[in-house]
């Protein structure tokens, strides 16, 4: 036998109908005998209703919707004037939950520690049982229950030293712009149509310090709202006060300094009862307004659209 013979041969295969080879039981519709894939399985079983697949997607949006609020964002209510006018009574915030998350900041992670300047949400801490703050003339208000929003003033480790209108943080005095402000009256008239407790602060002439009127301060400066009186109090009228922050706690304030109760009255707070930072304004409703009309006409009436959106800084 010649080389070429015993080599391997290749071969076309042959044509249908020329002696290709047919898997048995496999029949065309014309009787001729032909390949055919088999037949994919298909699973048995009633189909899923309209109302089975609308349930599906409401459990998984109420599971994603659990999981933002639990660890990404949560939205509050602003019900007090301390934060005047940097946040107005009825503004609804979205807090950023994630940037203080517990644990080492992760450099590849929307994380940070917190600094000072941050307008932060946290759990009431109530009052420490320090001689300190048991002197101190507080509303009596439960403990790690309500949600507070002020701006941290003091850092662990820090001094704080409270000098009338002045803030010293370690000897150097706290880089803030001092804004004469009149509160609104502290209880409600009931001859006017509107809450006039909850209504902004205004300058001395009456007009509300927001919007195009809202003094703006200098680069890395927030602004902080006294009242005339405590601007113009005599060295001996003027209360002082040291205060040392200690690890793991911080010093807050409210930028309405005449209308809040905060770390000069109640204590430090604590890390573990900080929720996180306040981002921005979702919605705010001007509950000074008269409430006059229909449900959908104060919302559209009385809803301050040009705070939509307002970051909090």
């Amino acid at each position: 036998m010649s080389k070429e013979q015993r080599g391997a041969v290749l071969t076309e295969p042959p044509a249908a109908g020329e002696g290709a080879p047919v898997r048995a039981g496999a029949r065309g519709g014309d009787g001729r005998g032909s390949l055919r894939a088999p037949e994919a399985h298909e699973p048995h079983g009633p189909p899923r209703s309209v109302v089975r697949e609308y349930f599906e997607s409401l459990v998984v949006t109420a599971i994603m919707a659990l999981f933002g609020m639990t660890f990404v964002v949560q939205a509050v209510k602003v019900p007090t004037g301390s934060m005047q006018n940097t946040i107005l009574i009825g503004d609804h915030l979205l807090v950023n939950k994630f940037i203080f998350a517990p644990g080492p900041p992760m450099a590849f992670l929307p994380q940070r520690e917190i600094r000072r300047g941050d307008i932060i949400v946290f759990k009431y801490p109530g009052v420490y049982p320090t001689e300190q703050f048991l002197t101190k003339n507080v509303q009596p208000t439960k403990p790690f229950e309500t949600n507070y929003v002020k701006r941290v003033i003091g850092l662990p480790g820090d001094r704080v030293e409270v000098r009338g209108v002045e803030v010293i943080i370690n000897g150097e005095p706290l880089a803030e712009n001092r804004v004469v402000a009149v509160n609104p009256p502290r209880e409600d008239d009931p001859d006017t149509s509107g809450n006039d407790s909850g209504a902004p602060l205004t300058d001395e002439r009456g007009v509300p310090l927001t919007g195009a009127h809202m003094p703006v301060p200098p680069e890395g400066q927030f602004n902080a709202y006294w009242g005339r009186d405590s601007l113009e109090a005599t060295g001996r009228e003027r209360h002082e006060e040291v205060f040392e922050v200690p690890a793991g706690h911080y010093f807050v304030l409210g930028d309405n300094r005449d209308n809040s109760e905060d770390s000069r009255f109640w204590g430090y707070v604590p890390r573990e009862l900080i929720i996180g930072r306040a981002m921005f304004v979702y919605w705010s409703y001007d509950e000074s307004a008269p409430a006059e009309g229909s449900f959908v006409e104060n919302f559209l009436r009385n809803t301050r659209w040009g705070r939509t959106g307002t970051l909090v800084k």
